[in-house]
């Protein structure tokens, strides 16, 4: 009985860990999408000049500053206003459905469980086309925290069934 109660307080410290890593997350994407709001491709651009400008005098041929010039070329309005949005609408959910988690809403788990599903999805369909393994992380644990939520789920609503806190 007491190894069974340590692995359930393990699932729940497991689940608070998991919370607090993705309400960091929600947190930076939506500092990031303001910020991306003030990023325009030309100040981009200018940006990426001064801060490769010394090492290309050095090395015309270096790989990593021609990779960032070239990414920061390929960024556009378009792509400018798809960041922010993601990063807003993304960070937003993920903020208001850890505040409910931590509230106990039972609904919020759920809600929870079928989010996740949604991004996982999402990045599955983006490897495809970019093959980056940091997808690859993102979604296991993405899947680690849909496990956690579910067996937290199942606790809270046993819980509330025979009236514990």
């Amino acid at each position: 009985m007491k190894k069974l109660r340590e692995s359930k307080d393990l699932v729940h410290i497991g689940f608070e860990i998991g919370l607090l890593m993705k309400g960091i997350d929600g947190i930076l994407e939506i500092i990031g999408g303001i910020l991306l709001l003030f990023l325009s491709p030309v100040r981009l651009n200018s940006i990426m000049r001064l801060l490769t400008q010394h090492e290309l005098s050095d090395d015309p041929k270096d790989k990593v500053a021609n990779l960032l010039l070239s990414y920061s070329h390929s960024f556009s309005i378009s792509t400018q206003h798809f960041g922010v949005t993601y990063l807003l609408s993304h960070g937003l959910v993920k903020c208001l459905l850890i505040f409910l988690l931590w509230q106990k809403k039972l609904f919020a788990y759920p809600l929870t469980i079928l989010s996740l599903l949604l991004f996982i999805a999402y990045q599955a369909y983006r490897y495809l086309y970019s093959q980056s393994a940091f997808l690859i992380v993102l979604s296991v644990l993405d899947i680690v925290m849909v496990v956690l939520t579910v067996l937290e789920y199942k606790k809270v609503k046993l819980q509330r069934k025979w009236g514990h806190k």
